[in-house]
């Protein structure tokens, strides 16, 4: 009798579970079509209905898809009046749970595109570089291209050379797009070339695309292709060429309007015998879903009796035997994970230590060659006049006032080349906080004289580098910043700074008054020529885009082992 009882409160519970179920699915798909006839006050209150059933469920992938579902509705309709960062967080939250690369890159993407509509440039950024480091990964190296596209989306209204830079690199990937993505971003770049008025380089950007044969829509990127050609010839004055694009964008277009129709009425007809013959199966679906009900309750009470018996005996023996291995498992891991640590710490050890020697002899050779080369000389200089001084005091052939005052200033200039020194080291001492520790003061320093604000942007310097490497570019940077100040009339400036893929990249931004490269003296005191040597040393590259009264950009990428 009590077997009898619990197995019909195992079906009553299991049919109960099966009917939440098609419950909750039934409001997912009904919010889906109503989403779809934009109707979006029924969709969203039937995807809360579907999400509250899967949460009584605990069905933790359902739960997760409508929560992106929520946040895409929410964040495409202001007029719904709901924060939709709540459910992007618990999809968040489940794929970090879930430790799946492929729905966190998922859920990066969303946050990089929701703060972008906030207007919160910075921290859409961020996690747009966030997203780049789970494309390292074979399997989502394809997604690299989609976001260096928004990032170069992200700069182009205030930082334009910094939008080309991404574009560029877009465009480096062509091995992980297909033809149609491929014409796509040559479209893209010619059409942000073109707002640039750098209508040339638009033209050889829309030729790439041209000559490229698509599976698919090859009339439709051909009439865009013609359009662009057609507008950019004109500007130029080249009118022979624009007339010829606009002949060809014209044959497309017509051509496009003739597939299209065709394909609509086609779709009519298909949709209209589709129809058909879903009310033809609907009358039979019905007849043989009751049919089906009655013998699948009778064979799921005799399943349930089966499976609950054998289920209950294997369950009992796995965990059983399972709870024995986990134990032994535990024992040898912890073992390996002590060994690690030991091996882990003597290692750190060591580099911390050769680190350590490696500066230390470094900035003793540094200050032992300002010491000889510009207090040695000064100092033989002094020891000379005091001999005079003491020659003289008896025989009086020299001015003693003249002697003094020259003595006089020669102590005044050591003083000062030992002040220099001591300020030089200085600049080392907060260069091994840390690189960006240092940018950052010295960023916050300059800008509370309020003449210039300057705006410190990073990503991905979670660690430090090598001591010599970081004191190096923390010079290089200050030498470029001071170069803002002294010579740009700049009211703004941004210096970011970001480590992804063993390469750090630097650039640095100003809206000051700009200069010609080609016509710049490298000997003008500028230190644009040392920094240029000191940069090739670290086996780097140094770029420079100016322009007369728009600013100037500088991007050094240095390789970081």
């Amino acid at each position: 009798m009590k077997l009898q009882i619990l197995f019909l409160l195992i079906c009553s519970f299991s049919y109960a579970q099966e009917s939440k179920l098609d419950s909750a699915y039934f409001y997912y798909k009904k919010a889906k079509q109503f989403n779809h006839d934009n109707k979006h006050f029924n969709a969203y209150n039937n995807y809360i209905k579907s999400l509250d059933l899967y949460k009584k469920l605990n069905t933790e992938d359902s739960i997760a898809k409508c929560n992106l579902e929520i946040f895409e509705l929410i964040k495409s309709q202001n007029n719904l009046n709901k924060n939709p960062k709540p459910y992007l967080d618990n999809y968040y939250k489940f794929a970090l749970e879930k430790k799946d690369s492929f729905f966190l890159l998922k859920a990066l993407n969303r946050y990089a595109e929701y703060y972008w509509n906030s207007k919160n440039i910075k921290q859409s950024k961020s996690y747009y570089f966030k997203a780049l480091e789970l494309t390292k990964s074979n399997n989502l190296s394809k997604y690299k291209v989609s976001i260096y596209g928004n990032l170069a989306y992200l700069h182009v209204i205030n930082y334009p050379d910094t939008a080309a830079y991404y574009f560029k690199k877009t465009l480096g990937l062509k091995k992980l797009m297909t033809n149609n993505q491929l014409v796509g971003n040559y479209i893209n770049y010619s059409l942000f070339l073109k707002n640039q008025k750098k209508y040339n380089e638009a033209i050889s950007q829309l030729k790439k695309a041209e000559v490229i044969t698509l599976d698919k829509y090859q009339l439709k990127y051909n009439k865009i292709i013609y359009g662009k050609l057609a507008n950019c010839y004109k500007e130029i004055g080249d009118y022979k060429k624009a007339y010829k694009y606009y002949e060809k964008y014209n044959i497309a277009r017509d051509s496009l309007n003739n597939t299209e129709q065709n394909i609509a009425i086609s779709e009519l007809d298909k949709k209209y015998q589709t129809e058909k013959k879903d009310k033809e199966n609907l009358k039979l679906k019905q007849v043989n879903k009751e049919i089906e009900t009655k013998r699948k309750q009778n064979l799921q009470l005799l399943f349930i009796a089966i499976i609950t018996i054998v289920f209950g005996t294997l369950i009992y023996i796995l965990s059983f035997k399972n709870s024995l291995r986990k134990r032994k498992l535990a024992e040898q891991e912890k073992e390996i994970e002590t060994q690690k640590n030991l091996t882990l710490l003597k290692e750190q050890e060591l580099t911390t230590i050769n680190a350590m020697v490696d500066g230390q002899e470094k900035e003793r050779k540094r200050i032992a060659e300002d010491l000889h080369d510009n207090l040695g000389s000064v100092l033989a200089t002094l020891k000379l006049h005091f001999e005079n001084l003491k020659l003289n005091r008896e025989k009086q052939k020299i001015n003693q006032e003249e002697l003094f005052n020259k003595t006089e200033n020669l102590i005044d200039e050591a003083y000062l080349k030992v002040r220099r020194i001591a300020h030089a080291k200085n600049a080392g001492v907060i260069a091994n906080q840390g690189l960006l520790v240092a940018v950052q003061m010295m960023a916050e320093k300059i800008s509370s004289a309020d003449k210039i604000l300057i705006e410190v942007v990073d990503y991905g310097l979670n660690k430090r580098l090598e001591n010599s490497l970081e004191i190096t570019i923390f010079r290089i940077i200050q030498e470029l910043t001071t170069n803002i100040i002294k010579h740009a009339n700049a009211t703004k400036a941004s210096i970011n700074i970001s480590l992804y893929d063993n390469n750090l990249n630097i650039i640095i931004e100003d809206n000051g008054k700009g200069f010609k490269m080609n016509a710049l003296n490298l000997n003008d005191g500028m230190g644009i020529n040392s920094i240029q040597t000191r940069i090739t040393h670290l086996k780097g590259s140094f770029n420079v885009d100016s322009t007369i009264g728009k600013g100037s950009s500088i991007i050094i990428d240095i390789p970081v082992a």
